[in-house]
């Protein structure tokens, strides 16, 4: 295992492209499960996206209450009409918060390292992460998605 760099900078190309299809799960794969579980271990991060590595693969990796879910190929099945908007950063923005608005609750189908097929449901802090993840892999980062909060005081 080894720890990979992080790509940064809202404005890198890298970060900007859309990852494409895992069609094989081989060694290489692997590895780059190992290597991102330990580099977002180092960081302390809640999640990271293979372009953040450098890879343009549909691969993340999530950290959630000691529990970790390697994400190949995910996708949203469903997500809730009800929203949270809560604060957001970014291992490839690092310094850079912002209110984003996403469902508080989301189903989720990906596959493991072995090749098995999931789905789980997530709520709350959880469904953010694996809404940011699944947008790295899409090209569109937080800053994308960063909201005027709604004050209600306001006259």
């Amino acid at each position: 295992m080894a720890i990979r760099s992080i790509v940064t900078g809202e404005d890198n190309e890298a970060l900007r492209k859309i990852s494409r299809e895992v069609k094989a799960i081989t060694p290489h794969i692997l590895t780059l499960l190992d290597d991102m579980k330990e580099t977002l271990i180092i960081e302390d991060g809640g999640g990271l996206a293979a372009p953040q590595v450098g890879v343009l693969r549909r691969i993340a990796v999530v950290s959630y209450n000691d529990e970790y879910y390697e994400l190949i190929n995910p996708r949203i099945l469903e997500q809730s009409e009800d929203v949270l908007i809560e604060e957001e950063g970014c291992l490839s923005i690092p310094g850079v918060w912002g209110p984003v608005m996403r469902p508080q609750k989301i189903t989720v189908s990906y596959t493991d390292r072995n090749g098995e097929t999931h789905a789980i449901e997530a709520t709350d802090m959880l469904a953010r992460i694996f809404c940011h993840e699944i947008d790295h892999l899409d090209g569109v980062l937080f800053v994308d998605k960063t909201i005027e909060e709604i004050d209600g005081d306001e006259e």
